[in-house]
């Protein structure tokens, strides 16, 4: 069974960085697209930035211009550098991988929490 584990959460003040990191794993799913959700109480989980195999990215509005994902689909990592944080980007930060791009089976990491706070 494939497992996803981030790191790289935790404190951070307005203005500053943040770098992520997620690894798979156990299984021998391959992936074809890696990249990172995020949540916050009330809301929908919603896409932050995800990379594909061909390398070409994705990237939610309100992060475009600030974050910039990574990634190498044969070692099963990506990575996410988080910068100009406002308190708004404070949320739960869900690492994600997929088989396909409209994959109906998503793995998804435990989470790991982002606070932007002075």
């Amino acid at each position: 069974q494939v497992q996803l584990v981030e790191s790289g959460g935790g404190l951070v003040q307005p203005g500053g960085s943040l770098r992520l990191t997620c690894e798979a794993s156990g299984g021998d799913t391959t992936f074809y697209v890696m990249g990172w959700y995020r949540q916050t109480p009330g809301k929908e989980r919603e896409l932050v930035a995800e990379i594909t195999r061909e390398d070409n990215t994705y990237y939610g509005d309100s992060v475009k211009d600030r974050f910039v994902v990574s990634g190498d689909m044969r070692k099963r990592t990506v990575s996410l550098q988080m910068n100009l944080l406002k308190p708004e980007d404070t949320a739960v930060y869900y690492c994600n991988g997929r088989a396909r791009f409209y994959a109906a089976v998503n793995f998804w990491g435990k989470g790991t929490q982002v606070t932007v706070s002075a």
